[in-house]
């Protein structure tokens, strides 16, 4: 190897300083050099901070503002007791140690435990295969079905930079220095290959020797019972007794539920404050240790008695905090100062136009929020979750409405340009995104997209942030009411507060500070109880991986993985190697059964990628070509990896396990799926031609009778887009091209340009489906041979599905043909029944449109005449009450009307009767269904009395409820029978306040 030269200069790209990098070799350098290169000066150039530099440990130089940024920022931080800056000793080490870049502690990771026999993996998806979690909150979990046995190892090693989300403890971002939502977790997995002793050595090789850290610095922590781990630290890696803690089961033991795998763990601390001494050391310190690196060692199966057995297959699992290692190297007092966040945090500081190095803890810890958050909130929208009120798009919008809160409330204004109309939040992921390189280079790809979804979503946001003000000011308005009446102490409820935050984001700070000015307290315990309880759900449902050894026997250990030959043959033979009734096996089944069928091989398609399974026939023969079972197979499902479920009925004979049988696919429905397939593959081509590149699939169907195409897209297409898309895609078919079908490494595909399928998850290995010239698509699907099969397109259907996502249904092919006859079909029932020609039928139901609304505008002005005549004859029953103010009071049952009539009645006699007046009315229009109003001319309302106020209680006795303006309100219930003393007490409390109000 050449050797290394530091270089002359820093460089420079996209007009700022960036990383240098150095070869990460403890052959070039074994130790830290006994002179400091202090003659190599930055003060010439802008930007950066004269220093004295020497190589620390190797990895890469980092020259740029931040140097300045943590020089300024000791001078101005505040201690806390969650966030402790780091002693006068770390800070002066900083002006001399060379910092390591983030980017560079990840690849260097992934290559020590390659050049240990471990395959990189690339990072799974956010959204997991596994229906037990939400979201991927651990490096392990893409693995779980290999710990679990489910599917066969691929690797006996390997190694990852997983991508993870985790939002159970949301509040505590920026508070402490490590919480995060989205972090990275290096890790380093054993599938029964090593175990203890490997993993302990390297873990202290990569520590002390790849990242240079101090021996003297680490603390060791294992299980209480695990003497094996401790000998391996103390007698074989060397670290001293006193820094080997044993710790019981709570923290040093993983479970991954009631039941399942299971085992002791060991974890790696830095030891921030060494000067502390060894004396009463508590490893949970946070003011002075971090723990950066847990090993797993899963040995054991706990059982439904809660006993232990040996796992046959013992597994190593271990996660590493590139967030906390980073931290650690580049001499920070938190994550977030380091290369991974900071750059965000910066750009928002430069955008509230304010110097984070100057800002007080508050300010600090919004900023912190705004780094957090924006990167998981990017990074989600990526992997296809998508801001709604359910699930995971429920994950992202809390978060995007924390942002906003913490950059309205920094004072960051948003801009116009782009059409960005004002929003903050596409400008500061263009930081996120501008990172992304090295995480997932989808995410630059995507860009577009999670752009314009961020300005919508957070457009969208600022209104009902605007309602909650609304609403805040009338909870402060009612609340102040209460307390006067009751003579307490004016105090805004939990519950209220809460809804505030929870539903219309406004931070519980902001909420009490409002309150103060009006005069109010705000009930904190409630909050409180009210949060925890969230927190209780988000833990239950966000961040337990539940893992569960099979109960009998597992199915891996006796049925291979099915041999899939359907691309070639429609037909083959095929050996019955299980049988299942409702998910038991049995040896046999008869004729008239359900039942779930395994095979060696098959040439049926398992549903995958959006296209429903195939559908055939299992054919048992006997003797000269006699047939002596029969079974048809209606659906076909993937399991436990790659086993494929054939499920059916016997209509024939006996189906027996061992037996050989002729497995048939529907070639009709296969060619019908097959030209679906390849439609949807030249409709998402199309729109990307004419609608945009940023469209992005978000999910599909392809089944024998309709394609479905769900797409990322904020606005209708229109029908004249639809009608070029339709022109387009049938040009393609006409052209007759051949497709072309390769295998090849995921990494050459996707620097070929093959897009991936929403939703699917892709091996080392993928199958690649090319319409030259118009579509490249990572796909294991059926296609046709040629686009000629496809015959025909059309678009039948085009609608919004959720905030963002558009589908597209339609027909090609045989379905076409079906949907074409079918209309036409319907089209001579309407010409029979309007007896008219087939160009005449629009003409004609226009005219009987108009007739229709004739005839209505008629109907409802009779009904409104006798709601008028039927309010005539009920007027003479108003009598008067109060002394001072004559007030005509009428509170009266009319029957036969709706709810829009028994208004047009009410206002008809506030009318009739003239100012000062009060209406009351009530009727039962359907049956179970009961109508009030209230209606209170202005002298009535100047008295202080609202209508929207009084109809509520009288509501609540029909099972119901209601409100409306002063003068005017209507409320409905449910529970007629209370109408009549609803009414009597209507009319004695409308009386005893015009009595004392009127005196």
């Amino acid at each position: 190897m050449a050797a290394m030269k530091l270089p002359q200069s820093p460089r420079l790209y996209h007009g700022r300083p960036t990383i240098v990098p150095f070869t990460a070799s403890t052959m070039l350098f074994p130790k830290p050099p006994s002179q400091p290169l202090s003659n190599f000066s930055f003060a010439n150039l802008p930007g950066f901070l004269t220093r004295a530099l020497a190589l620390f440990s190797p990895g890469v130089l980092v020259c740029s503002n931040s140097s300045l940024r943590r020089a300024q920022g000791n001078q101005s931080r505040t201690k806390s007791a969650s966030v402790q800056p780091l002693t006068e000793e770390l800070t002066e080490d900083q002006s001399k140690d060379s910092l390591v870049s983030g980017d560079s502690i990840r690849q260097r990771f992934l290559d020590f435990y390659a050049s240990r026999g471990h395959k990189i993996l690339p990072s799974a998806s956010l959204v997991p295969d596994d229906p037990t979690v939400l979201l991927t909150i651990a490096g392990m979990l893409p693995f779980k079905p290999i710990f679990l046995g489910k599917i066969p190892r691929q690797v006996p090693r390997a190694t990852t930079a997983q991508r993870c989300i985790r939002t159970n403890d949301v509040e505590n971002v920026g508070r402490t220095a490590r919480h995060h939502t989205f972090f990275e977790m290096l890790g380093n997995f054993s599938f029964g290959d090593y175990f203890k002793k490997e993993a302990i050595q390297w873990s202290w090789e990569l520590s002390t020797m790849e990242f240079g850290l101090p021996p003297e610095r680490l603390w060791i922590s294992v299980y209480e019972d695990d003497d094996e781990a401790f000998e391996i630290w103390h007698n074989e890696v060397g670290v001293p007794v006193e820094r080997i803690k044993r710790m019981g089961e709570d923290d040093n033991f993983w479970m991954s539920g009631p039941t399942g795998p299971c085992g002791p763990c060991s974890e790696i601390y830095y030891d921030f404050h060494p000067e502390r001494g060894n004396a009463d050391v508590d490893l949970g310190d946070d003011t002075r240790f971090i723990e950066f690196y847990n090993l797993v060692f899963m040995e054991f199966n706990k059982k439904d008695d809660g006993t232990l057995e040996p796992l046959k297959q013992k597994n190593i699992d271990t996660g590493l905090g590139l967030e906390r290692m980073a931290r650690i190297l580049q001499k920070l007092p938190n994550n977030y100062e380091t290369d991974l966040i900071y750059p965000i945090i910066e750009k928002a500081s430069e955008m509230a136009n304010i110097s984070y190095a100057l800002a007080d803890e508050q300010t600090k810890l919004k900023l912190k929020v705004v780094g957090d958050h924006l990167r998981a909130i990017v990074y989600l929208i990526s992997d296809g979750v998508l801001p709604s009120n359910i699930g995971r798009g429920y994950v992202v919008r809390r978060l995007i409405r924390r942002v906003v809160r913490a950059g309205r409330t920094l004072g960051i204004k948003g801009e116009v340009r782009n059409n960005l109309e004002g929003a903050i939040l596409p400008i500061l992921a263009e930081k996120v995104i501008e990172l992304s390189t090295h995480i997932d280079s989808d995410v630059k790809i995507k860009a577009p997209l999670i752009l314009e979804e961020l300005k919508k979503e957070e457009l969208h946001f600022v209104q009902t942030l605007e309602r909650g003000e609304a609403l805040l000011e009338k909870m402060l308005a009612d609340a102040l009411s209460n307390a006067q009446k009751s003579g307490t102490v004016p105090c805004l409820s939990g519950k209220e507060t809460f809804l505030l935050y929870d539903t219309f984001g406004f931070p519980v700070e902001l909420t009490t500070e409002i309150a103060e000015e009006h005069g109010l307290t705000v009930d904190m315990n409630g909050f409180e109880l009210e949060m925890e309880n969230q927190r209780r759900l988000s833990r239950a449902a966000h961040n337990v991986v539940k893992l569960a050894v099979n109960d009998g026997t597992n199915l891996t250990e006796n049925i291979n993985e099915t041999e899939f030959v359907g691309y070639d043959t429609l037909s083959t033979r095929a050996v019955v190697e299980s049988l299942m009734v409702d998910g038991s096996p049995v040896l046999q089944v008869s004729e008239g059964n359900d039942v779930e069928v395994l095979l060696n091989r098959t040439p049926f398609y398992a549903e995958s990628g959006g296209q429903i399974g195939d559908h055939g026939f299992l054919y048992v023969n006997g003797g000269e070509n006699q047939q002596t079972a029969v079974m048809e197979i209606k659906d076909v499902q993937k399991s436990l990896g790659d086993i494929f479920v054939h499920k059916g009925t016997v209509r024939e004979g006996i189906l027996e396990v061992g037996r050989e049988v002729e497995a048939a696919v529907d070639a009709k429905l296969r060619q019908r799926a097959k030209v679906h397939h390849t439609a949807t593959h030249l409709l998402q081509a199309a729109l990307k031609k004419l609608i945009g590149q940023e469209i992005s699939q978000a999910g599909s169907l392809v089944a024998f009778d309709r394609l479905r195409f769900d797409f990322n897209y904020g606005h209708a297409v229109t029908n004249t887009q639809l009608e070029e898309i339709e022109r387009l895609i049938n040009g393609w078919i006409e052209a007759a091209t051949f497709l072309e079908t390769k295998v090849m490494p995921l990494k050459d595909a996707k620097e070929a340009g093959a897009i991936a399928m929403f939703g699917e998850k892709y091996g080392e290995q993928v199958r690649v489906v090319e319409v030259p010239g118009v579509s490249m698509e990572l796909c294991g699907g059926t296609h046709v041979r040629n686009t000629s099969e496809i015959r025909v397109f059309k678009i039948i259907s085009e609608q919004g599905i959720a905030s963002g996502v558009r589908r597209i249904e339609a027909v090609a092919g045989e379905a076409f043909i079906e949907y074409i006859n079918a209309r036409e079909s319907q089209m001579k029932n309407l010409c029979s029944m309007l007896k008219v020609k087939a160009e005449e039928v629009t003409t004609r139901v226009e005219k009987l449109l108009e007739e229709l609304r004739v005839s209505r505008n008629e109907v409802a002005n009779l009904r409104t005449k006798a709601a008028v005549h039927k309010a005539l004859m009920i007027a003479n029953k108003a009598f008067e009450v109060g002394s001072s103010l004559k007030i005509k009071v009428l509170v009266e049952y009319v029957d036969d009307v709706d709810a829009d009539l028994l208004k047009v009645a009410a206002e008809h006699l506030i009318d009739t009767l003239q100012d000062p007046a009060a209406v009351i009315l009530g009727t039962c229009p359907d049956e179970g269904k009961v109508s009030l109003v209230a209606a209170f001319s202005p002298a009535v309302v100047n008295l202080g009395i609202k209508a929207g106020k009084f109809i509520g209680p009288v509501a609540k006795l029909c099972g119901g409820g209601g409100g409306g303006r002063p003068n005017f309100a209507q409320a409905g219930g449910r529970k007629p029978e209370n109408l009549p003393s609803a009414l009597e007490r209507a009319r004695e409390d409308i009386v005893s306040i015009l009595t004392e109000k009127a005196s």
